[in-house]
């Protein structure tokens, strides 16, 4: 069996790695457009924040480690052009450029996800930055040191992140955003608010319900909204990102926004061509519907997959939650599948309650509220979503939501499941237990 895998920073290396784990005698050829792969930019804003120990250390796999498992790397080589007909691909040797052709029985497609970059005026300004690979990043651990202030254009985790990092730095940060909360797809407004006081606490500017109009500046970029105008050392341009996917453009079926769609064994409308990554739909639990949420959890686990099932289908994607979490200030930040306001983008009906108290007893000598937030539905009672805030370290709350939506609990389940109770750790009836026992209180009243 030939195999090409197109892209490798997690859904591609994962894939490799899988397949010749499972099949050392396929023969497997990566295609990689950079000299680096299984690069970790989570860790972007850590590293301009001086907490990495080693930046190489943020890349988990190399060109070498996937040859010595039997893997024909090409590095550096740019793939133009994909003929599923004929089993073909086109690729340029970026180095020499040359230009061959090379056959497949399977190709994986995981080429990624490329920034979002609207066509704004000045978008190519020197002093405008992108936040995505390790050449942005050695970028923006360059310029950070001297710079005395930034504009981050994006409030999501990234943007937050690193207007966090820079703040703490000492930076004169302004943070832009068109929603009108910081990190407003992953909470709902009650734990935003809370969010944004820390920002403001630590002298972060912020400008939600903004939309950037014009970079423009020669020694600073001076960055124009609807609204206002700020002046900066830099600016970084982190407003999300889009499926790298032209390639396979009108040759299998995707989402409006260029995601391939994929069946449970991660094969596309060709079932010769596999999709991982941000490349891919993901099967969102919450909603049983195909959804894009690119997050390295996602493409990890699509990559394990097509190697799985690359001879045969074998096992079947679980699904995910897009559980995810972020230390901001000191505090915790976790969530896992649906806001009531990701709901209502989705046109899903749910029920929702918040609910504050501390996490483990008053007569220990410390202890920390924590602030928590339910979504379920609203007509099965089945649980579909939950966020976690405190200064006590939470984040772990958010997989056990997690597993509570991808097996289908109701409130009434989680309100009762069987959890531990030591002082040192939470209360008699743990602080999940309690949230979910004042969503059956709520649905009572109903």
């Amino acid at each position: 069996m030939k195999v090409i895998i197109v892209g490798a920073t997690h859904a591609g290396t994962f894939a490799a790695q899988q397949i010749l784990t499972e099949h050392p005698d396929y023969e497997v050829t990566v295609y990689e457009r950079n000299d680096n792969l299984s690069f970790l930019s989570c860790g972007i804003a850590l590293w301009v924040g001086n907490h990495v120990s080693d930046p190489n250390k943020m890349f988990y796999s190399s060109p070498e480690a996937l040859s010595q498992l039997g893997a024909t790397m090409k590095m550096q080589h740019d793939v133009l052009e994909i003929d599923p007909d004929k089993k073909t691909i086109r690729v340029r040797d970026l180095i020499s450029g040359e230009v061959t052709t090379d056959s497949y029985d399977k190709l994986v497609m995981a080429t990624g996800s490329a920034p979002v970059i609207p066509p704004i005026v000045g978008v190519d300004n020197p002093h405008v930055k992108l936040c995505k690979d390790w050449q942005d990043a050695k970028e923006l651990r360059q310029v950070s040191p001297d710079a005395k202030s930034v504009v981050i254009i994006g409030a999501g985790y990234i943007g937050a992140e690193l207007a966090e990092q820079l703040a703490q730095a000492g930076k004169q940060v302004t943070l832009i955003d068109g929603l009108p909360h910081v990190l407003a797809k992953n909470f709902d407004e009650q734990i935003s608010t809370r969010v944004e006081a820390d920002f403001e606490a630590h002298g972060v500017k912020l400008a939600m319900n903004e939309m950037v109009q014009k970079f423009a500046g020669e020694q600073q970029v001076t960055v124009t909204t609807t609204k206002h105008q700020y002046t900066a050392d830099f600016a970084v341009l982190s407003a999300g990102f889009r499926p790298a996917t032209d390639l396979l453009k009108g040759k299998v079926k995707m989402l409006p926004n260029g995601a391939i769609i994929t069946d449970a064994y991660m094969r596309s409308s060709d079932p010769d061509i596999y999709a991982a990554g941000d490349a891919a739909v993901v099967h969102y639990n919450p909603t049983q519907k195909d959804d894009y949420i690119p997050l390295a959890t996602n493409a990890v686990r699509q990559g394990i997959l097509v190697g799985h099932n690359i001879a045969k289908p074998t096992v079947k994607y679980l699904g995910t939650q897009a559980s995810s979490a972020v230390a901001l200030f000191g505090k915790t930040l976790a969530s896992s599948g649906l806001t009531v306001s990701g709901a209502k983008a989705r046109g899903v009906e749910v029920a929702s309650v918040t609910h504050e108290e501390n996490y483990r007893p008053e007569f220990m000598l410390s202890t920390a509220p924590i602030l928590m937030r339910l979504v379920w539905d609203s007509k099965t009672r089945v649980v579909l979503g939950g966020a976690f805030y405190s200064a006590y370290d939470c984040a772990q709350s958010a997989n056990v939501i997690s597993l509570a939506i991808q097996n289908k609990m109701t409130i009434d389940d989680l309100a009762m499941v069987d959890m531990f109770f030591q002082p040192n750790f939470d209360q008699p009836i743990n602080y999940v237990n309690a949230l979910a026992m004042v969503a059956v209180q709520q649905s009572a009243k109903e």
